[in-house]
């Protein structure tokens, strides 16, 4: 394991910056906010941790990209800023989401859920589901694979004519793999930032996806005609699994924060870091780094207090903001919220929350 570290001055000017305008205003953030954003270049920090990489096909070392500190975030012209008409993120469910129609549900509601803790002070709704062939993309079979894959560009496309007056961004997910172009294996998102749409795929967080006995895989190959969706019925989605649930949040956050104009971070351990294989995403944590946090911050004017604590009230809750399904054919008692995985995470921001609010 390697270690990418940055002097503590180097930390304090991306965080705070030179320019008096923007010290002002950090100078005005609450007492707590600025003792635990000044975590960020104390070297002993239990908190923020500098980035590790494994390899050399890390994406940090693989993909050399100019830094985005505080003050280049807030000083671009282009980057996209929620306002009181459009404040809202929609999430479009594209396919089937898991192996029947309670969990499939549940699943979707608490990815709303978290994304409203997530991106405190916006709000989340869910459009109503649609078939793969209610988006009229385009389709293949993998050839190295033999795994279904819809064409990314193509749901884009879909994404934008859906997109409300009052929305700020409109995201799909689906279970089916995902590739950008017939030249590409596969892609696990892809976002449109000047039109505020992107479409990610958690088919691979699922546990048996690299696995040969993966029941996704078209069992003949065959070429598939472009107008014959009907190969996606039945098609197989994984079990959601609490570690599927997390690498969903945290992909969908990621690529959400995009839109809002934030950069691949490099500057701590961080959601907003790159990840070039589902192994480095696993070591890419839940949280932002404050750099990244502030950028946030400025964006939707949250308190950082109120938004921590509604991501424990999200991990402590085994409702979402809707009650239980009522019992059916097809499950007899409600969904649990599987959130083990969430447990390590749940500390961590408790720990912040102690130095917010100046507890010992």
């Amino acid at each position: 394991m390697y270690v990418f570290r940055h002097s503590e001055q180097t930390l304090k000017t991306a965080l705070i910056s030179k320019n008096p305008v923007l010290v002002s205003q950090y100078e005005k953030l609450d007492a707590g906010e600025q003792r635990l954003m000044n975590e960020a270049f104390q070297p002993t920090s239990d908190l923020f941790k500098p980035i590790t990489f494994q390899s050399q096909s890390d994406w940090i070392i693989s993909h050399p990209e100019v830094p985005q500190d505080f003050e280049q975030f807030f000083s671009d012209a282009y980057r996209k800023t929620p306002t009181p008409e459009k404040h809202t993120i929609y999430i479009q469910s594209i396919g089937s989401l898991a192996n029947t129609r309670v969990i499939s549900e549940e699943y979707i509601k608490w990815l709303k859920s978290y994304c409203e803790a997530f991106f405190y002070g916006l709000t989340v709704k869910l459009l109503e589901p649609v078939s793969v062939s209610a988006t009229k993309c385009s389709f293949r079979v993998n050839d190295h694979t033999q795994n279904l894959q819809i064409h990314a560009g193509h749901i884009l496309t879909f994404l934008k004519k859906k997109k409300r007056e009052d929305a700020f961004c409109v995201v799909g997910i689906t279970m089916i793999d995902l590739y950008p172009r017939d030249s590409w294996n596969f892609v696990f998102g892809q976002a449109s930032l000047t039109d505020g749409v992107g479409i990610f795929s958690f088919a691979r967080y699922g546990k048996d996806f690299y696995s040969s006995h993966y029941k996704g895989k078209v069992k003949k190959p065959k070429r598939v005609s472009s107008s014959d969706y009907s190969i996606f019925n039945n098609y197989c989605v994984p079990d959601i699994t609490s570690a599927l649930l997390l690498r969903s949040c945290k992909t969908l956050t990621h690529e959400i924060g995009h839109i809002f104009g934030l950069r691949h971070c490099q500057w701590l351990a961080c959601l907003m870091q790159g990840s070039n294989h589902l192994e480095e995403a696993d070591r890419r944590p839940l949280n932002l780094c404050p750099i990244c946090l502030r950028k946030l911050q400025c964006a939707l004017g949250f308190n950082i207090v109120e938004r921590y604590k509604a991501l424990v009230r999200w991990i402590d809750e085994e409702c979402t903001d809707t009650p239980a399904p009522k019992p059916s054919c097809e499950n007899a008692v409600s969904v649990p919220k599987p959130v083990e995985a969430f447990k390590e995470w749940r500390e961590w921001v408790v720990k912040c929350l102690a130095v917010l609010q100046n507890q010992e």
